[in-house]
């Protein structure tokens, strides 16, 4: 029997399976098993070389946005519009086969746009080009879910289930469980609050399963029995989403409204570039040379995903070695208490400050 086999079958198990607290120790170890085979699913197969057939793109740009939708709901006509570059766009499913970036100038920074080929129903199992697309998005800063208004709450789960079975989880924070493998001394669990989803025995259950029999696990939250097989698969990747929705002249003006109430949704096209730049936190930060004005052409641009956003992230975007020199830093800006203000290298950094590093004497 093969991985995708075992998986519908252990996945028809759980559905006939009733939920009580009678069961709830047997549905964890049922999720677990899943959750092993999928990343087998994953895995590329043995004897092959890890890059296969997959369309990557070289990282370019301060930010990746990857646009993932059904197959002709508007992503080619979206990047286009954004990027002014061209991707072909017909009435016909599957005009897109590969991957097509282009680059939005958008606040004086450069953001990767990639069109992806689109998804159907059974993509994280391989079907169309499901698993290169879904790679692709798991490098991205961002996810854009193109849907169709008139569909869009059925395709909007599909979606969001396959990319949750490869290990993307959108619009959610890792949980608060700290986990550690041991050599020796058993299983400690420990929580900070009263758990109502985990208890001991289900959280050595689920240990067993995995094979690990030496291990310490804290809760620092009520978190579920998917978020500690989350934290113990250690491959989970958590991206922000943002649902653009597209034919919106197909519905009425109450079903506009409901969408456009939804958090983290997007109808149109001004609002857009500015909730992606909301989403992904980027940090414009100029430079002012000794003596002289600020440098407002060129910023350098930090962000929390791509390394962090304090003034020792910032001397490392500028030279690796910089750090070593800087005697103190000077921070005009949102960030800053008074003009200038001396920080030091944990100072956080926000949108637009101006820093100026002044070196050690030699």
């Amino acid at each position: 029997m093969g991985i995708i086999e075992r998986i519908k079958e252990i996945e028809a198990e759980m559905a006939r399976t009733q939920k009580n607290k009678a069961t709830e120790y047997h549905l964890g170890q049922l999720k677990a098993k899943i959750a092993k085979l999928r990343t087998q699913l994953l895995e590329p197969p043995k004897g092959s070389s890890a890059g296969g057939d997959g369309f990557e793109v070289t990282k370019f740009g301060h930010g990746r946005v990857a646009l993932i939708g059904f197959p002709s709901v508007g992503k080619s006509t979206l990047l286009t519009m954004l990027t002014g570059t061209h991707s072909e766009a017909a009435s016909y499913e599957f005009t897109t086969l590969t991957c097509i970036p282009g680059i939005i100038h958008y606040n004086d920074t450069k953001i990767q746009l990639l069109d992806l080929p689109g998804i159907i129903e059974g993509a994280s199992e391989g079907k169309g080009r499901g698993r290169q697309v879904i790679a692709v998005a798991k490098s991205s800063d961002l996810v854009l879910m193109v849907l169709d208004a008139s569909k869009s709450e059925g395709h909007r789960q599909i979606l969001t289930r396959e990319l949750e079975s490869v290990g993307l989880r959108l619009n959610k924070r890792p949980p608060q469980i700290y986990f550690k493998k041991k050599k020796t001394g058993g299983i400690s669990f420990n929580s900070t609050l009263p758990l109502t989803h985990v208890d001991e025995k289900l959280c050595y259950q689920i240990l067993h399963e995995y094979k690990i029999h030496n291990a310490e696990v804290l809760f620092r939250e009520d978190a579920t029995v998917d978020d500690l097989i989350d934290v113990i698969e250690g491959n989970r990747k958590y991206i922000k989403c943002v649902y653009v929705y597209n034919k919106i002249d197909v519905i009425g003006i109450d079903d506009v409204d409901k969408l456009a109430r939804r958090p983290n949704s997007v109808l149109n096209l001004d609002r857009l570039l500015s909730k992606m730049w909301e989403e992904m936190g980027l940090v414009r930060v100029y430079t002012k040379p000794q003596g002289q004005q600020p440098d407002f052409s060129d910023p350098v641009v930090l962000s929390a995903d791509r390394g962090g956003c304090t003034v020792e992230d910032f001397c490392n975007h500028i030279h690796r070695n910089l750090i070593k020199d800087v005697k103190y830093v000077l921070v005009w800006g949102t960030s800053a208490r008074h003009y200038p203000q001396h920080c030091g290298l944990g100072h956080v950094l926000q949108d637009e400050d101006v820093v100026q590093i002044v070196k050690k004497k030699v």
